[in-house]
């Protein structure tokens, strides 16, 4: 639903107490009354707020009803208010037709029959919320358009990914076998299993991360909550990443609170977390380059940095890491692997824990720094 905010009206009378007679008239819930007691003033309010109606007094002095309207004819911003004239004189036809010239809607004889009066504001209030209304759901629907769009694009350049991944491993297993029928037996036969099995884990890596994505957004995933050390969590997932780390050459320091901490969460899932960011610190730094974990606990919670030497994020591209498909650029002599879901995943997770992530430092050519904060008691 679309919130709507007040509907301003504009009252224009050189005394007071007409102005304070006609708001009490015509006031309801969701109307706000502006008064002016000049031209000048009421011009001044007209800058400042759209309104829905406009009453003028004919008979003022220095700048009366007719000349106030043609000022607001003349302005874009208020050429499409409804003037209503009130006039305490006579309305012969001159007057009547100056007022219309003027761009008037209407032209109501002093004393004013206070139903006719509301009757006829009340409709100039309706057509101008249903106008802003419409205005409203014009603006919704365009920035959906715009949603269905990026998702289109996103989609697209997705399945390009997509296809590019999963045609690289499939043609290094066609490859591979292919290469054992002809050197079964050899002792290249060994080196070649070793490759298609490489080529096995990185299909196994991009279906599980589809997979996952899947089950987060269809809300299918669940925790299987546990007791962690932080120690023994921490251990695991540099032992997992060390592969990827070693293959490049970079040197990985770690730094962990002295006293052991314990935290509630999916030990596999976490550990899929931290993995995850080493891999992108070793794949997103040149070799030889250097990364950091530490953590350390802050009251209820505890927080864990992962930092790299690395090329770094552009800062246009920053806001959008966490968004699935979304790729930084490559180290040099490294091209960008996998679908650019993996961070998307991280935060799913982190947040399904309860916990946030965030990127905490990160310029072109000086590395990044993510960070993790969860609460120690896991998910509420």
């Amino acid at each position: 639903m679309i919130a709507q905010g007040p509907i301003h009206f504009l009252l224009v009378d050189d005394l007071e107490e007409n102005l304070l007679a006609l708001e009490a008239l015509l006031q309801r819930e969701g109307l706000v009354c502006l008064k002016a007691r000049s031209g000048e003033e009421a011009l001044e309010l007209l800058l400042v707020h759209d309104v829905a109606l406009a009453l003028l007094d004919v008979q003022m002095p220095e700048m009366d009803g007719f000349q106030l309207a043609e000022f607001m004819r003349g302005s874009d911003r208020t050429r499409h208010v409804p003037i209503i004239f009130l006039t305490a004189g006579s309305a012969d036809r001159q007057r009547r037709f100056r007022g219309y010239e003027a761009g008037a809607v209407d032209f109501l004889q002093k004393p004013i029959e206070a139903d006719i009066l509301r009757s006829k504001a009340a409709v100039f209030f309706d057509m101008f919320e249903q106008r802003r209304r419409i205005v409203a759901q014009r603006d919704e629907l365009d920035r959906l358009t715009g949603a269905l769009k990026e998702a289109d694009a996103n989609k697209n350049r997705f399945l390009a990914v997509l296809g590019h991944e999963l045609r690289n491993p499939a043609t290094a297993l066609g490859a591979g076998l292919n290469l054992l029928e002809k050197r079964e037996g050899t002792g290249d036969a060994r080196e070649i299993r070793v490759q298609m099995r490489r080529s096995v884990d990185h299909l196994s890596r991009l279906v599980d991360d589809l997979l996952d994505i899947a089950r987060i957004d269809q809300g299918k995933i669940s925790l299987r909550l546990g007791t962690i050390l932080l120690a023994e969590l921490v251990d695991f997932s540099v032992s997992a990443a060390s592969p990827a780390i070693e293959a490049r050459r970079h040197r990985l320091t770690v730094d962990l609170p002295h006293d052991p901490v314990e935290l509630t969460g999916d030990h596999a899932r976490l550990a899929q977390v931290l993995i995850n960011l080493l891999n992108n610190a070793a794949r997103y730094t040149d070799s030889p380059g250097t990364i950091a974990l530490s953590a350390r606990q802050e009251g209820d919670a505890v927080t864990i940095e992962v930092s790299d030497s690395g090329v770094g994020i552009p800062a246009d591209q920053q806001d959008a890491i966490f968004t699935l498909f979304a790729q930084g650029p490559a180290a040099s002599g490294n091209s960008r692997d996998g679908l650019g879901i993996g961070l998307a995943l991280v935060r799913q997770l982190v947040e399904l824990h309860g916990g946030t992530i965030e990127l905490a430092a990160s310029a072109p050519g000086k590395g990044s720094t993510f960070r993790v904060t969860l609460p120690l008691s896991g998910p509420d």
